[in-house]
């Protein structure tokens, strides 16, 4: 099941100071790790974007995302990373914890010297950089990140395979190619106008996700999605909770109810517009609490 989340360029645009804006783009990586997005989008929102956009919420996600033995020599100084310090940490099963002694454990590398003979140095969070052989099908540069699998650390025992980096992904793309992927699974937007989440119909949409996977989008404070989405209103939203004739249909489980279905593609692409906190008590939902109220609920198994 691949979970991917999609934030908008305009994440922190309440945020009165570079510090503040740091921390809240952290509580968003470290939502995404805690429910194990396997990828995490940053889809622009130029008109609700403030002092720091798009270039700031992608490389503050970035670093977050980069294990710490890496981030010093992956990312150096640069401005956007001011205020890393107040980043909480990520704590990835895959980076760190008993996770990552495990014989046969994979772990993100960074190149630090191409040498003859098809080898390479790699630092990757050992007390040295270690030397290790390039696999035929592989070619590998000075900075480059590969993933090492480590079968033995007394005596260091590591290959370099051609897998995924382990750990949280970051990339960003429109919203349209986000929702295009082909490992999309139920697209689903949040937002307070959309379907109030209920325990009947919590089962049948959980079980969907778990066979399909999802992506989940988020809108940014005061500034929710429909008004991020060209031509989308939020009477457009609010019709799509009730189905239409051509509707498609998911079956639910004996004696639930089903979730709400809309036609697909409408509104915005997305399968399903869901309220994840129906009874908030503040008129403003933050981004990161969001985040973990709906993925809190997505991720239940039964």
């Amino acid at each position: 099941m691949t979970v991917s989340v999609l934030v908008p360029s305009s994440l922190v645009r309440e945020a009165e100071d570079k510090r503040e804006a740091t921390r809240k783009v952290g509580y968003v990586a470290r939502a995404a790790t805690v429910f194990r997005a396997d990828r995490l989008t940053v889809f622009p929102d130029r008109e609700g974007e403030r002092r720091w956009g798009e270039g700031f919420v992608k490389t503050v996600l970035r670093y977050a995302a980069t294990p710490p033995y890496l981030r010093k020599e992956a990312w150096g100084k640069r401005d956007e990373l001011e205020y890393a310090g107040v980043l909480p940490p990520l704590r990835a099963a895959s980076q760190t914890g008993s996770g990552s002694d495990d014989s046969g454990s994979l772990r993100q590398g960074i190149v630090t010297e191409v040498g003859p003979e098809g080898r390479v140095r790699v630092n990757c969070g050992l007390q040295h950089p270690i030397s290790l052989v390039v696999p035929p099908e592989m070619e590998v540069d000075e900075g480059e990140r590969v993933t090492v699998r480590i079968s033995s650390r007394e005596p260091v025992r590591a290959r370099i395979v051609a897998q995924s980096l382990p750990g949280l992904a970051v990339d960003s793309a429109d919203l349209s190619a986000a929702l295009g992927r082909e490992d999309a699974g139920v697209r689903i937007a949040t937002s307070r106008h959309g379907e109030p989440l209920t325990v009947s119909g919590l089962g049948p949409l959980a079980g969907r996700v778990e066979d399909d996977g999802m992506t989940v989008a988020f809108g940014a404070p005061e500034r929710g999605l429909p008004e991020m989405i060209p031509d989308l209103t939020v009477d457009a939203v609010r019709a799509a909770r009730t189905p239409d004739e051509g509707a498609v249909e998911t079956e639910p489980a004996d004696g639930a109810e089903a979730p709400p279905a809309v036609e697909p593609g409408a509104p915005g692409r997305f399968d399903l517009w869901l309220n994840a906190i129906p009874n908030q008590g503040s008129e403003v939902v933050r981004t990161e609490e969001a985040m973990f109220a709906a993925l809190g609920c997505l991720t239940l198994t039964e």
